[in-house]
């Protein structure tokens, strides 16, 4: 049987107009510009317009994505939209993108890893296209965090917010796209970061919006010092699977969840920081949207050329960790 090989054809992202700064956040919490900055990296974020929805955002990027591939919505043959803020429980975003593209041939489900999810969406729909499920497969990671962010939380409230970013897979050349992957999952964190109320365990009540429990809850201390680890560790697996030295690589695109994260990963890389591409400082963790987002930016600013390795990292709520090298080019 033939091998195939599947990567990435096109990109495109989408990040509201909205801009909310340090300073901005000074007049929610009490907190200011300098302790912000000094600890996550974060100078500004984007949030969503009234009627702007993941929805519509996911479209907004996916619709770049497309023309970037130069492949029509008509010749989809899979949606999957990583997002842990659908328009609603169901139907799942996906469909209501597909519906917004009218890509009429195209299956569609959302998957749920967090700010994990754009790279296992990439995995999952590369093994479609290498298996010969499909041929063309559009992943989008897209949130609309500011709606499940507690404005009087100081923990969370400087740190989510909201875009799109999309990429458009198909069969590349032999040794072209996705060279190496590793995914992971440890249940054992699921309290560490999560949102408490909404589901099955909890259905929303009166009280449980009175006790705000519709809202992130996370302890950073904890997450910070389990992402530091398998941020690297990922990164690494991913890269021996691929048969690549980290000193290969050309550029690494991390979840833009913190600044002091990004350079640890990095550090245990050895790969120096003008190779890591950082936007956490303009548009703050977007969740399962910010790999995505940085890769298309990373692009389009001739960061990443042909034949260069790039790898992409990201750990989530779940807990959950995705990483995949890719050599970039059609081949």
């Amino acid at each position: 049987m033939k091998e195939r090989f599947a990567g990435i054809v096109g990109l495109g992202s989408y990040v509201p107009d909205r801009v909310v700064t340090n300073r901005d956040m000074e007049r929610l919490v009490e907190t200011t510009d300098e302790w912000i900055a000094a600890r996550t990296g974060i100078r500004e974020r984007r949030f969503a317009a009234e009627g702007e929805t993941t929805a519509t955002m996911a479209t907004r990027a996916a619709e770049r994505a497309l023309a970037d591939a130069g492949v029509g919505a008509e010749e989809l043959d899979l949606i999957i939209v990583a997002t842990v803020t659908p328009d609603m429980l169901f139907p799942s975003t996906a469909c209501l993108v597909q519906t917004n593209l009218k890509a009429t041939r195209a299956a569609a489900f959302d998957l749920t890893a967090v700010c994990s999810g754009f790279v296992y969406g990439l995995v999952v729909g590369s093994e479609f296209i290498r298996a010969g499920t499909y041929r063309k497969v559009l992943v989008i990671g897209a949130e609309t965090l500011s709606r499940i962010t507690d404005t009087t939380d100081r923990n969370t409230v400087i740190v989510f917010a909201d875009g799109a970013g999309a990429a458009v897979l198909a069969e590349t050349a032999p040794g072209f796209g996705i060279i190496g992957a590793d995914l992971g999952a440890d249940g054992n964190g699921a309290e560490l970061l999560k949102l408490p109320a909404g589901g099955s365990r909890q259905p929303a009540t009166a009280a449980t919006v009175a006790e705000r429990l519709h809202y992130i809850r996370m302890n950073g201390r904890e997450v910070f010092k389990f992402a530091v680890k398998i941020m690297g560790d990922s990164a690494l697996k991913a890269l021996a699977k691929a048969n690549v030295a980290p000193a290969e690589v050309a550029c690494l695109v991390p979840h833009q969840a913190n600044l002091r994260i990004i350079e640890a990963a990095a550090k245990r890389l050895g790969m120096p920081m003008d190779k890591v591409y950082v936007n956490v400082d303009r548009y703050g963790n977007t969740s399962a949207a910010s790999v995505p987002i940085a890769l298309d930016e990373a692009v389009r600013a001739g960061r990443v050329r042909h034949d260069d390795v790039v790898v992409m990292v990201g750990f989530g709520g779940g807990l959950t960790w995705g990483s995949c090298a890719v050599r970039w080019g059609k081949g």
